[in-house]
């Protein structure tokens, strides 16, 4: 097995590695009542603003996972890639803040529309039947971490 160095990325690595949205893992914590509760989401990133944005999906059978995303637990978010220049990946920690039509302020207007959210389709029922809400994370930590070798 060969061996990996990793190196932390700089903010603007950071920035052009997360580009304005993407795939990634979310992990919600159940504070003891069992593992993290972890799904895989799409999400925005605004680099002008450092901020997260994710769009849930809830249906009907989904009582539990609002409770916890209701909650106002600490998340993990991760993501990660093999990129041209080697692996790259970066986490997001802190709480979720709901964004809804009557707390969009004109700073978060703005986010959102720097932000791309894939609609990636990794739903258990027919997304007709779903409901979508829009959260922000605004990290109180964020790392990245690169191969080493790689931009050095």
């Amino acid at each position: 097995m060969e061996d990996v160095r990793s190196v932390r990325m700089s903010t603007e690595e950071r920035n052009e590695f997360l580009g304005s949205g993407g795939t990634g893992v979310i992990s919600f914590d159940t504070s003891g009542d069992g593992p993290p509760y972890t799904r895989p989401v799409s999400y925005g990133y605004d680099a002008e603003t450092g901020k997260f944005y994710f769009r849930l999906a809830v249906g009907p059978e989904d009582a539990g996972k609002m409770d916890l995303i209701d909650a106002d637990r600490e998340i993990s978010f991760v993501t990660y890639d093999e990129t041209d220049r080697g692996w790259r990946s970066v986490i997001a920690t802190g709480r979720l803040e709901e964004v809804t039509k009557s707390a969009l302020d004109p700073a978060v207007a703005d986010a959102m529309q720097r932000v791309r959210i894939p609609f990636v389709d990794v739903y258990d029922s027919h997304p007709l039947t779903l409901e979508f809400r829009f959260f922000r994370l605004t990290p109180e930590e964020v790392t990245g971490q690169r191969e080493a070798g790689t931009g050095d």
